[in-house]
C-alpha cells in the first residue's frame, strides 16, 4: 500500500526541516491527504485504461469491462478476452494490445508484481518491459501501490511546475533541473511528490493523478 497518514506527515516534517521553502508551503496549504492504491494486476490495469483520457471515462470502461466479464481484476480473463469484446467496453486497440501485454507478463509470470526489485530503479525497469507502462505510470504504481518513500516523478507536469512555484522560480524547471533539485530532498522526494500535487490542487481545480 501507498505511504500512509502517519508516514506521510512524518516525511514532510522532515523535508521542511531541510528545505524552508516547504516548510513555507506547508503552513500556506496544508498537508494533503495519502494517495494510497491497491497493490497488484487491477490498479496497472486502471492506469492503462486511465491514459489520455478523463477520469470519467475510464471509470465508464472499468464498469463496462466488469459487466463483460466475470472478474475484470483477474489476468485470465482479460487474455481470454477476443478484441470485439474489449473495444465493446471502450478499449482502443491500442489499449486492448497494452493490456492483453500486461495480462500475459503477469500470468506468465515473467512480472512478478508481490516480489519486483527492491531497488527502485530496478522496479521501474521490470514494469516498464510491459507494453504501454512509461516511467511516469511504473513511478506512480511503486509510490501509491508500493508506499516507495522516495520515487520522484520528475516528469510530471505539475510536479515541475509546483516544485518551480515551491521554491521561488522565474519558470517551470525542466525534468532535468526537478530532478538535481530533490537530490537534497533524499530519501523523502515521493512525499514531495505528492505535495507538490496537493500544492497545485490548492491553486487549481484540477490534480494531475
Amino acid at each position: 500500500m501507498g505511504l500512509s497518514e502517519a508516514q506521510l506527515h512524518a516525511d514532510l516534517h522532515r523535508l521542511a526541516e531541510a528545505e524552508p521553502a516547504f516548510a513555507d508551503a506547508l503552513e500556506r496549504v496544508g498537508y494533503p491527504a495519502p494517495r494510497i492504491r491497491d497493490r497488484g494486476y487491477a490498479t496497472l490495469l486502471r492506469t492503462i485504461l486511465g491514459q489520455q483520457v478523463s477520469v470519467k471515462a475510464a471509470d465508464s470502461v472499468w464498469r463496462k469491462l466488469a459487466e463483460a466479464l466475470d472478474d475484470p481484476t483477474d489476468p485470465q480473463a482479460i487474455a481470454a478476452a477476443s478484441d470485439e469484446t474489449l473495444r465493446a467496453c471502450g478499449f482502443s486497440r491500442q489499449k486492448s494490445s497494452y493490456a492483453k501485454s500486461l495480462a500475459d507478463e503477469v500470468t506468465s509470470r515473467r512480472l512478478d508484481l508481490d516480489d519486483l526489485p527492491r531497488d527502485d530503479e530496478d522496479a521501474i525497469t521490470a514494469l516498464t518491459r510491459v507494453k504501454g507502462i512509461g516511467r511516469w505510470s511504473a513511478e506512480i504504481y511503486l509510490l501509491f501501490a508500493e508506499g516507495r518513500g522516495d520515487i520522484w516523478p520528475a516528469g510530471d507536469l505539475a510536479v515541475q511546475i509546483e516544485v518551480g512555484r515551491i521554491l521561488g522560480h522565474k519558470a517551470r524547471p525542466s525534468e532535468k533541473l526537478t530532478r538535481e533539485l530533490a537530490e537534497a530532498w533524499r530519501p523523502y522526494r515521493g512525499a514531495a511528490a505528492i505535495f507538490a500535487w496537493h500544492h497545485y490542487g490548492a491553486g487549481a481545480d484540477a490534480s494531475p493523478v
